[in-house]
């Protein structure tokens, strides 16, 4: 076997990524010498090396209030809010869902050499919905590989503008970075990555209609990005919606637009890292979105 591969079996919530930038740096040898992280362990081999103590975070625990809906010593589910960013990143340093979970969760026992939570997957700023964050290195490997081999359920709903001409069907267009835009996504991207999203009619309204999806592949945007291409864009999209249509739209009585897209990720499943048993976790839409819905099947009168 490959020494980095050694390692993480050994020792426990040290994954293969983190014991291949120990073996690179230095800190395990094999026989007393330094070697790659690809070095085939063989019989009698004597493989010395030290854990260094775990670095903390780099970012500010922040007393953000959560909606827990699991947690363990492995791993917690979150119902994340719209409006609430996943990750620390340029121009979000601070009020970050990592910085709430830095500040909630006491026993983390270190993703990538760092006392953080591990982010496996994100959701984008205003999309709310379930959200599974590793607690460990080994949880945090586990789940990585079910996402990357498709093997998590995702399940969202999405409220569109216009009603689609079939009830149900697939989107097969592969997205990359826009090229002119680099912000965005397209479907036109010189280097594009095969995406797949699965939908379904759950209810049609006037102009509207609120649509099921499951996702077969997990790419940057990629619900938004495949609603507009079959031009029935995410409901108050700011991105890839369409600004005629946002305000040309009939809107109920009473009802103000919507600041944020209309998107929620309403169910998620996959097997505990460590349990190997399959959960699974639902929330309903936010207060907001609940209310258009309802204000839209009045309109439709039904």
């Amino acid at each position: 076997m490959r020494l980095d591969a050694v390692i993480a079996r050994q020792v426990r919530d040290c994954s293969r990524s983190v014991a291949a930038r120990l073996v690179k740096t230095g800190r395990v040898t094999a026989n007393g010498v330094t070697v790659k992280p690809g070095y085939r362990v063989r019989i009698d081999d004597r493989i010395e090396g030290r854990i260094p103590p775990l670095e903390p975070a780099e970012y500010t625990p922040e007393p953000i209030p959560l909606d827990v809906l699991f947690e363990d010593s492995h791993l917690i589910v979150i119902n994340k809010p719209s409006g609430l960013v996943v990750h620390p990143a340029p121009g979000h340093h601070s009020g970050t869902l990592v910085n709430g979970l830095l500040h909630h969760c006491r026993d983390l026992s270190g993703i990538g050499g760092q006392l953080r939570p591990g982010i496996v997957h994100r959701l984008d700023k205003d999309t709310s919905g379930v959200l599974v964050v590793a607690k460990t290195d080994t949880a945090h490997g586990a789940l990585a590989r079910q996402f990357k081999e498709r093997r998590v359920q995702k399940r969202y709903l999405a409220l569109v503008y216009g009603i689609p001409g079939e009830h149900q069907g697939v989107i097969d267009f592969p997205i990359g970075r826009h090229p002119v835009e680099r912000k965005k996504m397209s479907i036109h991207a010189p280097r594009g990555r095969s995406a797949r999203t699965r939908w379904c009619i759950q209810r049609n309204f006037k102009e509207s209609a609120l649509l099921r999806i499951a996702l077969e592949t997990g790419r940057t945007h990629q619900i938004r990005v495949h609603m507009a291409a079959m031009h029935s864009p995410v409901v108050g999209d700011p991105v890839y919606g369409s600004r005629r249509r946002h305000k040309s739209f009939p809107w109920p009585p009473g009802v103000k637009p919507p600041l944020h897209q209309m998107l929620h990720a309403f169910s998620l499943g996959f097997q505990h890292p460590e349990t190997g048993v399959y959960m699974s976790f639902k929330a309903q839409p936010p207060v907001a979105m609940r209310g258009l819905i309802r204000a839209l099947a009045a309109q439709a009168g039904g």
